[in-house]
């Protein structure tokens, strides 16, 4: 039979750090992948404590279960190591004693920041691109304010002029620039939380009526830029949902901007754009987004989804991709389907949010 120092090569040989402890903490062994993953040599932590090295050690071990989990260890030079470690206790032993085996995890956990970043900006690219694409519906509908101030502000000057003006006239031109002025404004504000925002901000517990109620400025503007209609159909019963606002308003806008642009061949009177709300049977809700157009292309079908595959002379093909991306980051999903009798359907569902009274 091995020997003990035969087992000892044995743990040596191993990539992932093992440490042998006893029930008070006291390190008994530690392999050559403990030196190397901690900074530390085999006859500087005999003896010593295991907290040295996974100060959660104690939370872990009053679990009934062997540990087998993500935690944070901790290097000679008090870098946190993040780490996947299982824990046993060793059968036949005596005196209580454990064995842990510690994997490194940090390459993998810079490998998902790095993949976070790459998606957020891709997120914010798409995102851009799609507020770009929409700049003559806006800029029409901040043309509307802007006039109106300047019609009022004439209207004023005039009154002021008159020999037998009323100051009262005066008084109604100037609170009229005024809610102009507020509405530009807003539109500005709206655009601006969109186009800067941040996808590390938490999720919140939202209304979807007041969610599209926010949007529709936004949304009728475009419309109207497209010389198309825009209807609006909500259930009265949708749930709460708990979502990153800027991120599903992206989805939504997305998705109209290519409703709309689904209805450039057809007559401006028959282009039709209808955004629906529902309560799902599953108690969740459904956003769905239809258009009147020609539907999706079969060419394009199996590839819709894709990154980099777009049907738009100028796209970039991140619209789609990433408002699936977002819709999966939920919790939920979206889904095309063809509309009867023609058209496209493009459906975003997400879970309701859980309301504790």
């Amino acid at each position: 039979m091995p020997g003990i120092n035969d087992l000892h090569r044995v743990l040596d040989a191993a990539l992932d750090a093992v440490v042998v402890f006893d029930h008070a903490g006291c390190i008994l062994f530690a392999n050559k992948a403990t030196e190397r993953l901690f900074g530390w040599s085999a006859a500087d932590l005999h003896g010593t404590g295991i907290l040295r090295l996974l100060p959660e050690v104690e939370s872990l071990l009053q679990q009934r279960t062997d540990v087998n989990q993500e935690a944070q260890a901790l290097h000679r030079d008090g870098t946190v190591i993040p780490v996947r470690v299982a824990i046993g206790r060793v059968a036949g032993s005596g005196a209580p004693r454990h064995v842990a085996f510690l994997h490194d995890l940090s390459e993998r956990k810079e490998e998902e920041e790095r993949t976070r970043l790459m998606n957020e900006r891709l997120m914010n690219v798409a995102r851009l691109a799609t507020m770009g694409e929409m700049a003559g519906g806006i800029a029409h509908e901040l043309n509307q304010p802007l006039t109106a101030i300047a019609n009022y502000a004439l209207a004023a000057e005039r009154l002021l002029d008159s020999p037998d003006s009323d100051l009262e006239d005066v008084h109604v031109a100037l609170r009229e620039i005024v809610a102009e002025a507020m509405r530009a404004g807003e539109i500005i504000r709206r655009l601006r939380s969109l186009a800067r925002s941040d996808d590390n901000a938490p999720c919140e517990v939202t209304s979807v009526g007041e969610f599209i109620e926010e949007l529709r400025a936004i949304c009728l503007a475009d419309a109207r830029a497209h010389r198309a209609r825009l209807s609006f159909e909500l259930q009265p019963d949708l749930p709460p949902l708990l979502v990153h606002r800027m991120q599903i308003a992206q989805v939504l806008l997305n998705l109209l901007r290519n409703a709309l642009e689904a209805l450039a061949d057809e007559p401006p009177e028959a282009r039709l754009v209808t955004v629906t709300c529902r309560r799902t049977p599953e108690g969740d809700c459904e956003i769905a987004v239809r258009d009147n157009g020609p539907g999706v292309s079969e060419t394009i079908l199996e590839r819709l989804f894709e990154p980099f595959r777009s049907t738009k002379p100028n796209g970039v093909g991140l619209g789609l991709p990433m408002c699936r991306t977002i819709a999966e980051a939920h919790g939920g999903s979206l889904r095309h389907e063809p509309a009867s009798p023609r058209g496209a359907r493009f459906v975003l569902t997400l879970p309701a949010a859980e309301v504790t009274s």
